[in-house]
């Protein structure tokens, strides 16, 4: 369907202009060509032709615009003339004439001829009016006799008018015109010469000139744009780039983009390691059970220790699993966590309840980890039953160079709040039902004839005929479970109709279900062919979402090919690991999931896999109509063949599914009715092998031609062959029949199209971030534009698709689901483009980029219907190398969006080896590179397959179908040809890989053009050589015309090598380009001549290897042959000999530079050859220029360098994204002038020592600062343009964190309030908070301050979370105010900012308010009781990361050496270092500014490098200080570590092996170290963890390394951090040994800063900044005095802003660092929390260490006193008189049941559930306040060497019992308390209730370390059979708590002892047994229990008597009565 226009004049126009005009329909518009001078007419003559999708409808418009057009100013607008299409719509084609309107719609003399025709779709493709589309040649000069194709255009229509679409004339080419991405010719473009490309196929070049082609439309320079913009009251803030640029040179389409990555990376093994802490379990149901929990993980099985008798047991236990496994393996492992209860050595126990979850979930989530989750356990045996418990725990799974950031463990105070944290993925819903999953097999076909296995085989040796079929049964894999249909024997066409259910719960936390087809076999079943079926593409979980389901639809299915061999060495690929290289067979099936009804009671509650029966499937209905397809493909070309292979004659097969296969052809499928029956009663007729004379059948029928006819190959060079496939171009073609299901592909096309769009949209706006181009903002805005449009457009194309028949559930969800994402994401996409700014470009860049991986997602269908198309290359009949084609991407459809991306046309394909041999270097070489055309379509839609070929051949038929114009051809021979030359200018490359053992390469690059390829020199020892030369290729052939060559030339490959002396070279990268094409008909002239030198990214396997710079023009030999080309000069460097340099006007200009470098040492030198480094010397080079160091003479005694500056002059590009990298090299001077390499670096960038004299206008010495790039720190410009006035900064004492109170609380949820107002109530709390009163400093330690800091630490994660949620609903609000608000902020910033205020206000006012509601009770008395504690800064990383590595001048350039490993796992940088070299660069344009020069103190011999400290010898005393270290990696075999630190400076090395602590992965060392070293020798300090072993050497858990030197000689002072405040006694006493003043005097001093002036009133005057502060301090004796140092204090701590000089300076803090191991690289073995300090030694001494020994626990003792028990239930029966009683008794304990369980004494037969008690339970307990923690110490084990500390929290449990004498006590209940916050008892047992231990986020808790005595009753609880919660009893007890001093004094006995004993209980006298007092027991039973019983019984005894007297005597009296006597 189309619309055609054909402009013809426009006549009547005014005065004389350059005219335009412009049509637009549906949004897309078209531009004509400019007419130039014109004067009353413009001929236009020009057709534009919309491709539609959807029937126009009659009252839509077509719109012609006609401009005068101005080059610098907006077109001016002539006349408008529209048309409604009604006439057009029913008559088809119209011709019109007609005036124009202008604005005002009055009509204009101007008046417009035109002709406009409709072409509706009518069905067929056949039915074509032929006029159409076969436009004649004399209309187009050039036309290839085919159709224009249809326009990508179509994706981008836009509003507005503004975007200027590709408009397409007769006068160019009829191609598929190509809308380049806002790059062309703009004049960013030109500034930034296109650098870093990655491959600019479809790119044209920028222009260099303004030379605009005569018949383009004109582009606004991006500056004109802002200057206008302006006049026309646009702010620059909303234009976007792609509206901005018009129409590129017009591109055709005929080629698509090749692949550049290579090797395949799925399947290659990779480290893992999955860590996961099991920490506790609550709420298990079940009674006083001993659990263990199991943890699984794929086979591995690891498992905790015992906890008795608690049904929340607390464990804190760490496990490690490590893997070595491809990717997708491991990410289908699955995680099982199981509690188990009484398990022993000799019974497995039972399962209380599990959790699954695959590996993948946890990969996938933030971090790659759950921390600190709550895991609900449920029994799979059991569905109806609720949930089992909870299970906590953190998990994380690490692959290679993952970093897991762990969230900063403190004490973990808060309560948990397990329903907010469950261990689910986000959107889980916390309620998982069961559900069970229903997958129905059934049937397979295209199975492997032939059966491989090991039987087979030996039946084959022994009769020598193998006609064994495959015996095929499917099995599914999920969640863990396996499920398998039965086997058909001997059968490739097998019917199972069978279904397998799984039951798990829904939704599953398990993403893939595994279906696999394996061969059964007596031996071993081996997998013929895997499929896995992701369950997130086949459900959607959104509120409009659908359950799971699939189908019925054919899978296909992928692996090895079929080469019935007896080892098949790829069946690995059968298994589905790795890119499947051949079609196996393909699976009818189908899935559907239905939620289980649990309350059902039929419902059968196993979870075992059942397989049943099922009905077979209707084979029409749902999975399509039988369709014959049509595959035609030629080879155009193939060349670099892997010369390996041999001479052999090559060709190659193309294979769909198993047509065209030469082994198992399949030929036309009889129809598939008769097959139901299931006997596969059809003969597949042999298929003839590529007979070149096809006899097709009677009815012209053809046989399918597979594979090309075999060719000898020809040299190209050394490494490669070429087929000589010069004018004659084979073909095949193949038939093949499959079910029509092409919608399914048709849209995942156009998502595949609005993505790949995007994805080239954000890689443009990434280079130009990258090379730094004006307005990038604007091409993102772009590119959302065409988002936004290109998702609207698939809402109208797939809405038409609604009503398709043969469609499964599957396909109508999807379509839905996939319309509602992509109108949404067009929303976002139109809201986001306004509000790109420049400075939210970088968050809007990564949320554009989460769209591009969702299109992703969605386009992959998951639903096969057509194979891929596979292409292997077979040398004498074997299989060497393949590629595999997805079939959507070349399928075929009349809607242009909906066609595959390479349908019809030309694509570069590189061949690669199969599976495992395609790992690793081996798949890096190109086995052959194939320009290859294909076409797939139905077969009666198969009238244009040749049409994207180049044009210019005639068609090579069979004999049968010679004339029949639609039979394929079998071959093509071209008659045209046309003659080129190409020119490649190899400039440079820089960043190349280390190929030889020196760590450099010796480079050259060879460059491949069609069948030739050339070299450049080799350049020996550099990994960034400068080739500078030109390569030139003659006579290149290219067949086709020229017109096409132009727009459409084949792509030149670059490989690099890197040359070895002996043997072949090795292979360093590879990338591709695309020539620049001068025609001989055209000017070599700008803006297209001579190109521009651009970056290529170079590629190696998968990982980027370096840079090319390089250009490469192609231009065309005319009839006047070479002398019309450009010409060439000859060499000019006569030492190169005959090497061609690049032309002038192509390399860059050049300007001279001068480069000042600083040589201060070298560092850890490694021993080269076994030799040690005794002599080096550094030599620097840039672009061939360069300067040496001084020697070093001795490098053991000093390894710094005498002569520090140096400098040298060089000539470098002007522009600096060319500048050439700078190569340090280290080399050590032997004896008798002998050198060698130690290492080598490269500086690839210069950007950042650039040195820019700062403006003279830049007045503010904040921009200039940012100038000087860092310079400025070492120069110590002081004196240049201050601002003048004061600036005071106001200084209060600082309460951090309290000023964000209302902040912070918006994110706390309503608990936490509740739980705050708790505390207010004397509830817990950290350690610090214990004391209402203000604590006396003796209180305070170190520790205090530590976790006071660490609260704060939290407190500002949470408070930046909250900004930035706040800063997001800002946003929304401004989205949701509307547009106003964007108009209301003028180009005038004052206006926006009011703006933006008064916004900001709307939005939070209503919060604010309703937030000072809620605290404004709370707040005040936190604010009084919560003392001010002095705190220092926690930081969660290395201190280098947060002060930029302390590189603020000294800058650490690390030494390389060797290659780097062919596998790139292996060879990690770090194994390659072999020093450091410390130093600068500063490089700058001469001459510089005499200013600089002629400054006070300038001393020349420094340069630029001005005030830097001497580099002598010094001696500084370190002292190192270790709290604590986190999440250690297990080193023994129980999952335990016994960690100490060993320190390691120099030649000192400090083991603290004696203080290990046992079996620890938390330990807290609290330990300083004191070192003495000498900088430079020894300045790398090493802190690393071992773990202590009794036997064996100790093993190394984890290391870290600080380099101290560059810390001290810092900016930032990092040698001794400032504090918060300045104390002279006390926890915070000053460390430095200079105070606060003397360190400011100083620091002014060194920065030439005027100051510090100390003013009355507390003032201090430095440079231009005022500070304020208090002036007196206290000394221990409470005197106050004068002092200034906590103003000087304050200036510090502010030094940052003060001018020039100033930079952060290190505050007093603790820095976690990481804990890495060599043998495992990249993965983190746990954290280590440290600090350090330097004291030089010729400075006065430091004070003593500050003492940060680990808190002693405090001895504590806690009395519980039982007094009574109530409503105990009763257990058991009285033998004599069946009445219930039982025999109670009470048990507690605190710690655990083993040590200090203590037991009440029996209160026998208590028949009411009454018991008196009156005992005391004594448990003593070591406590750590600040941990909450009570610490206990004990053997693991009885073989155990030493006690081990634990930490458990203080919970103290009471249960109650039945005693029995001979069986086991029965448990009736308990209660657990923990001490820090429980319920406070009820005041009497009736107020008692369940509530106290179900509710208790409602209750007020306390804390026995505040109430000291608490005294109540408490509910026991135990679960019924329901596992509800029930109370089994009441206890009244009372708790106190006592310190071990106060215990002491007021001692007390156990039980009822002395001292201070308790009364014994008054127990009613029936618990004496009653035998023994047999009359008060009957007393008591006749009077209690019987006494209501005996009573109705007398009743009833003298009922009867009076009943019987009554019938006894009642017939004497009648008879009395009846006779009268």
């Amino acid at each position: 369907m189309a619309l055609l226009l054909q402009l013809r004049t426009v006549t009547g126009l005014r005065g004389r202009a350059d005219r335009i005009a412009k049509a637009v329909f549906r949004g897309l518009s078209f531009y004509t060509r400019v007419l130039e001078n014109c004067e009353d007419e413009a001929r236009f003559d020009e057709t534009f032709r919309w491709p539609v999708a959807s029937s126009i409808d009659g009252n839509e418009i077509l719109e012609i615009q006609v401009f005068n057009y101005s080059k610098v100013f907006t077109n001016r607008l002539i006349g408008t003339f529209q048309m409604v299409l009604q006439k057009v719509v029913e008559e088809g084609q119209v011709e019109v004439t007609d005036t124009l309107i202008d604005d005002n719609n009055s009509a204009i003399q101007t008046s417009i001829s035109i002709e406009i025709r409709y072409q509706a779709l009518d069905g067929t493709v056949g039915a074509w009016n032929d006029k159409e589309f076969l436009e004649t040649p004399s209309v187009h000069s050039e036309g290839d006799g085919r159709y224009p194709l249809e326009t990508d255009s179509l994706l981008s229509s836009h509003r507005q008018g503004l975007d200027i679409s590709p408009g397409k004339s007769n006068q160019q080419s009829a191609e598929k015109s190509f809308r380049s991405k806002g790059k062309e010719k703009t004049k960013e473009h030109k500034a930034g010469k296109g650098v870093f490309s990655a491959m600019k196929l479809g790119k044209t070049r920028p222009s260099k000139d303004d030379h605009r082609k005569q018949d383009e439309p004109a582009v606004l320079e991006a500056e004109d744009l802002d200057r206008k913009a302006l006049l026309q009251g646009l702010e620059p803030d909303t234009i976007s780039l792609a509206s901005v640029t018009a129409v590129t040179t017009n591109v055709s389409n005929k080629r698509s983009k090749p692949d550049i990555k290579m090797e395949p990376s799925a399947g290659r093994p990779m480290d893992y390691q999955v860590s996961i802490t099991i920490i506790e379990a609550r709420q298990l149901v079940g009674l006083n059970m001993d659990p263990v929990v199991c943890v699984e993980v794929g086979e591995e099985k690891k498992y905790t220790s015992m906890k008795e008798s608690t049904n929340c047991p607390y464990y804190n236990e760490y496990f490690v699993f490590d893997f070595h496994v491809p990717p997708d393996v491991m990410f289908d492992k699955i995680i099982k966590l199981s509690v188990i209860h009484s398990k022993n050595l000799l019974r497995s126990g039972t399962l209380v309840g599990s959790f699954k979850m695959d590996v993948g979930t946890v990969y996938t989530q933030p971090e790659h980890q759950f921390y600190h989750k709550w895991a609900i356990l449920s029994d799979p045996e059991d569905l109806t039953a609720g949930l089992k418990g909870y299970l906590k725990c953190d998990i994380a799974v690490v692959g290679k160079g993952d970093n897991i950031k762990t969230p900063h463990k403190a004490n973990e105070t808060e309560e948990d709040d397990i329903e907010g944290n469950l261990l689910l993925p986000d959107g889980v819903p916390p309620e998982r039902q069961w559900a069970r999953f229903y997958i129905k097999i059934y049937r397979a076909e295209g199975l492997p004839r032939m059966n491989t296995s090991i039987m087979a085989n030996v039946k084959k040796a022994l009769i020598g005929e193998n006609k064994d079929l495959v015996d095929p049964y499917v099995q599914v894999v999920f969640a863990g479970q396996k499920g398998k249909t039965s086997i058909q024997k001997s059968s490739y066409e097998p019917l199972w109709n069978e279904q397998i259910i799984f039951t798990e719960m829904f939704p599953p936390l398990c993403k893939r279900i595994k279906i696999q087809i394996r061969d059964s076999d007596k031996v071993n079943d081996v997998a013929i062919g895997t499929h896995f079926i992701d369950l997130r593409k086949i459900s959607n979980e959104g509120d409009k979402g659908f359950l799971p389901t699939f189908g019925p639809a054919w899978v296909n299915m992928y692996g090895s090919t079929r080469n019935y061999t007896l080892m098949d060495e790829h069946q690995e690929l059968n298994e589905g690991l790795g890119e499947g290289v051949s079609f196996r067979a393909r699976l009818l099936m189908s899935l559907a999931v239905e939620i289980l009804d649990t309350t059902n009671p039929e419902i059968n509650s196993s979870t075992e896999v059942q397989v049943e029966q099922a009905t077979s499937v209707a084979d029409q209905n749902c999975t399509g109509k039988m369709e014959e397809f049509f595959l035609f493909g030629a080879f155009l070309e193939a060349t670099m063949i892997d010369r390996k292979i041999g001479d052999k004659p090559i060709n190659f097969e193309v294979t769909i599914g198993n047509y065209g296969n030469q082994i198992d052809g399949m030929s036309k499928p009889i129809l598939r009715r008769k097959k139901e029956g299931g006997d596969g009663n059809e003969e597949e007729s042999e298929l003839l092998q590529n007979s070149s004379e096809d006899e097709g059948d009677e009815d012209g029928e053809m046989v399918s031609v597979s594979s090309s006819q075999p060719m000898k190959p020809l040299v190209t060079d050394r490494n490669y062959f070429h087929l000589p496939y010069f004018e004659k171009k084979p073909c095949i073609y193949i038939k093949s029949w499959w079910q029509d299901q092409r919608r399914r592909l048709y849209n995942a096309n156009i998502m595949d199209k609005i993505a790949d769009k995007l994805e080239e949209g954000l890689n443009d706006v990434q280079e130009m971030i990258k090379t730094e181009k004006p307005h990038p903002e604007r091409r993102l805005r772009g590119v959302l534009e065409e988002l936004s449009s290109g998702c609207l457009h698939f809402v109208t194309l797939a809405d038409k698709d609604q009503h398709h028949s043969s469609r499964t559930r599957l396909d109508r969800e999807r379509l839905k689901s996939c319309m509602r994402e992509l109108e949404n994401m067009g929303q976002q996409a139109t809201t986001l483009r306004s509000q790109v700014k420049k400075n939210t470009m970088k968050d809007k860049l990564k949320l554009v980029q989460n769209f591009l991986q969702k299109l992703r997602f969605l386009a992959d269908e998951p639903q096969h219907t057509i194979p891929d198309v596979f292409i292997w290359m077979m040398s004498n009949n074997k299989r060497i190398a393949y590629a595999r084609v997805p079939s959507k991407d070349i399928l075929y459809s009349i809607v242009d969006e909906e066609m595959g991306k390479d349908c019809a046309k030309v694509k570069t394909i590189f061949l690669k080896l199969p599976g495992k041999r395609g790992f690793g270097p081996a798949g890096w070489t190109v086995q052959a590179k194939m320009e290859i055309y294909l076409w797939l379509g139905l077969n009666k839609q198969r009238k244009d397959f040749l049409s994207g070929l180049p044009c210019g051949f005639e068609e090579k038929k069979t004999a049968r179908g010679q004339n029949l114009p639609s039979f394929p051809p079998i071959s093509l021979l071209y008659t045209k040809k046309q003659v080129f030359q190409l020119r490649a200018h190899m400039y440079q490359a820089r960043s190349l890989f280390a190929a030889d053992s020196s760590g450099l390469s010796d480079p050259f690059a060879r460059v491949f053009f069609i069948s030739q390829s050339q070299c450049t020199e080799v350049l020996n020892e550099t990994l960034c050589p400068t080739w500078d030369q030109l390569l030139v290729f003659d006579n290149v052939e290219l067949y086709g015309e020229a017109h096409e060559m132009r727009d459409d030339p084949p792509i030149i490959v670059i490989e690099i090598y890197d040359q070895d002396t002996v043997g072949k070279a090795d292979f360093m990268g590879r990338t591709f380009a695309k020539p620049v094409v001068k025609m001989s008909d055209e000017q070599y002239c700008p803006p297209r001549f001579p190109p521009q030198l651009e970056y290529y990214q170079i590629y190696r396997g998968n990982s980027t290897a370096g840079d090319l710079l390089a250009a490469f023009e192609l231009l065309q030999i005319g009839p006047g042959g070479k002398s019309d080309l450009p010409p060439i000069d000859g060499p000019t460097d006569m030492d190169r000999g005959p090497i061609l340099p690049v032309p002038l006007g192509i390399r860059p200009v050049l300007s001279k530079y001068r480069v000042e470098v600083l040589f201060w040492g070298l560092r850890d030198l490694k021993r080269v050859n076994l030799a040690q480094v005794d002599r080096p010397r550094v030599d620097i080079e840039c672009a061939g220029k360069g300067v040496q160091s001084a020697l070093i003479q001795n490098y053991k005694k000093n390894p710094n360098f005498s002569t520090l500056v140096k400098w040298f002059e060089v000539d470098l590009p002007e522009n600096e994204l060319l500048h050439p990298p700078l190569n340090i090299r280290v080399v050590d001077c032997r004896a008798f002038g002998r050198y060698t390499l130690v290492g080598s670096h490269a500086v690839s960038s210069l950007r950042k020592f650039i040195y820019r004299p700062p403006d003279k206008k830049a007045q503010h010495w904040n921009m200039t600062a940012k100038h000087l790039n860092g310079y400025l720190a070492m120069t110590n410009r002081a004196h240049r343009s201050r601002p003048t006035g004061e600036i005071v900064v106001n200084m209060e004492p600082e309460v951090p964190i309290k000023k964000m109170e209302t902040m912070v609380k918006l994110e706390a949820s309503e608990e936490e309030k509740e739980r705050k107002k708790k505390k207010k109530k004397g509830g817990g709390g950290g350690g610090e908070e214990v004391e209402e009163e203000e604590p006396d400093d003796s209180m305070l330690d170190w520790w205090s301050k530590y976790f006071a800091s660490i609260e704060t630490m939290k407190e500002q994660l949470r408070q930046q979370e909250a900004a930035a949620a706040e800063a997001e609903e800002k946003e929304e609000m401004e989205m949701a105010e509307g547009k106003q608000v964007v108009n209301k902020r003028g180009s005038m910033a004052g206006k926006g900012s009011k703006a933006q205020a008064k916004n900001k206000e709307k939005s939070k006012a209503p919060k604010d308010d309703k937030k000072k509601k809620q605290q404004s009770a709370p707040e005040l008395p936190e604010k009084k009781n919560k003392p001010r504690i002095d705190e220092l800064k926690v930081f969660n990383k290395e201190l280098e990361t947060e002060f930029d590595n302390f590189e603020d001048w000294l800058h650490t350039f690390n030494l390389l050496r060797g290659k780097i490993g062919d596998n790139d796992d292996n060879a990690t940088e770090e194994e390659r270092i072999v020093g450091r070299f410390k130093g600068s660069i500063c490089v700058y344009k001469m001459p510089l500014p005499d200013d600089i020069t002629k400054e006070a103190g300038y001393d020349p011999n420094f340069g630029m490098f001005q005030g830097i400290p001497s580099n002598d010898p010094i001696n500084v005393l370190v002292r190192v200080y270790v709290v604590r270290a986190t999440d250690l990696h297990p080193a023994d075999i129980n999952g335990k570590a016994d960690p100490y630190i060993a320190i390691k400076l120099g030649k000192t090395d400090i083991k603290d092996k004696e203080n290990y602590i046992s079996k620890q992965l938390n330990p807290v060392f609290g330990k300083s170290f004191d070192i003495e070293a000498t900088f430079p020798m020894e300045s790398m300090l090493t802190v690393a963890v071992y773990d202590w072993d009794l036997v064996g050497t100790d093993d190394l858990i984890g290391e870290t390394k600080i380099d101290l030197e560059n810390r001290y000689y810092s900016k930032h002072r990092a040698t001794c951090g400032v504090s918060q405040t300045y104390s002279i006694h006390g926890y915070n006493t000053w460390r430095d040994p200079m105070k606060p003043s003397q360190i400011l005097s100083k620091l002014c001093k060194d920065g030439k800063v005027d100051g510090p002036h100390y003013g009355p009133g507390g003032r201090v005057k430095v440079a231009n900044r005022v500070f304020t502060g208090p002036t007196e301090i206290e000394d221990e004796n409470g005197q106050k005095k004068q002092t200034d140092e906590h103003l000087a204090l304050a200036v510090l701590r502010h030094w940052e802003d003060i001018p020039w000089a100033g930079c952060k300076l290190v505050p007093e803090h603790v820095e976690t660092r990481p804990l890495l191991n060599p043998d495992k690289p990249g993965i983190e073995q746990g954290r280590l929390e440290m600090w350090v300090d330097m004291f030089p030694m010729d400075m006065p001494a430091p004070g003593p260490a500050i003492d940060i020994s680990p808190r002693k626990p405090k001895k504590y003792e806690l009395r519980v006193i039982v007094w009574n028990t109530d409503e105990v239930i009763l257990e058991d029966d009285d033998y004599f008189t069946g009445e219930k009683s039982s025999d109670i008794f009470v048990r507690g304990w605190l710690k655990g049941q083993q040590e200090d369980k203590q037991d009440t004494d029996v209160h026998y037969h208590s028949l009411t559930g009454e018991g008196n008690f009156n005992w005391r339970y004594i448990f003593p307990f070591d406590y750590l306040m600040a941990e909450e923690k009570i610490v206990i110490s004990k053997k693991e084990s009885m073989f155990s060497w030493d006690e081990t500390e634990y930490k458990i929290p203080a919970r103290l449990t009471l249960q109650v019992w039945d005693a029995d004498h001979f069986s086991a006590d029965d448990f009736l209940g308990a209660i657990e308390l923990d001490l820090n916050r429980f319920p406070r008892g009820a005041k009497t047992s009736k107020q008692c209730s369940l509530e106290m231990v179900t509710n208790e986020a409602e209750l007020p808790m306390i804390s026995i370390f505040k109430q000291k005595r608490v005294k109540g009753w408490w509910p026991f609880v135990a679960r019924d059979e329901n596992d509800e919660l029930e109370v089994t009893g009441k206890v009244e007890a009372e708790l106190h708590l006592l310190t071990a001093e106060e215990a002491e004094k007021s001692p007390a006995g156990l039980a009822r002892n002395e001292p201070d004993p308790l009364e014994k209980p008054n127990r009613p006298d029936t618990s004496f047994i009653w035998f023994l007092n047999p009359l008060k027991s009957i007393k008591y039973l006749i009077c209690t229990r019987y006494k209501w019983l005996i009573i109705k019984i007398v009743l009833a005894l003298l009922l009867l008597v009076m009943v019987a007297l009554f019938l006894y005597s009642m017939p004497g009296y009648m008879v009395k009565k009846l006779l009268g006597a």
